[in-house]
């Protein structure tokens, strides 16, 4: 018989504790403090987008130098800032509970 390739289950010894799995680690936080912050993160964002490419006619590639700019008012691209925007929104009203490794979204307790 071949014991390199043999796997035998391993079963906890009796009276041991079994832990549980961790939760997994919460992820990215891309949200403001409140809904007209972060709308306003948002439209200095797009507006230094829509500026820096309306005005090449006008003043040159230079003004594209500002396009970059954009990504600190967003923390990272648009799509960043559109979840900041779902987070934001929805702080508060929804709660991540997870129980034996299972996470499951529900509303959270109005106090």
């Amino acid at each position: 018989m071949d014991t390199l390739n043999t796997v035998e289950p391993v079963t906890p010894a009796r009276g041991a504790k079994v832990r549980a799995a961790a939760p997994p680690a919460p992820g990215p936080d891309f949200a403001s403090k409140s809904v007209p912050r972060h709308l306003a993160r948002g439209a200095v964002g797009f507006g230094l987008i829509i500026g820096s490419i309306a005005l090449v006619p006008v003043a040159g590639p230079v003004t594209l130098l500002a396009a970059p700019l954009a990504l600190i008012a967003f923390r990272g691209c648009p799509t960043c800032w559109m979840v900041g925007l779902a987070q934001t929104v929805s702080r508060g009203r929804l709660e991540r509970r997870c129980v034996d490794g299972v996470c499951t979204l529900s509303k959270a307790p109005v106090d």
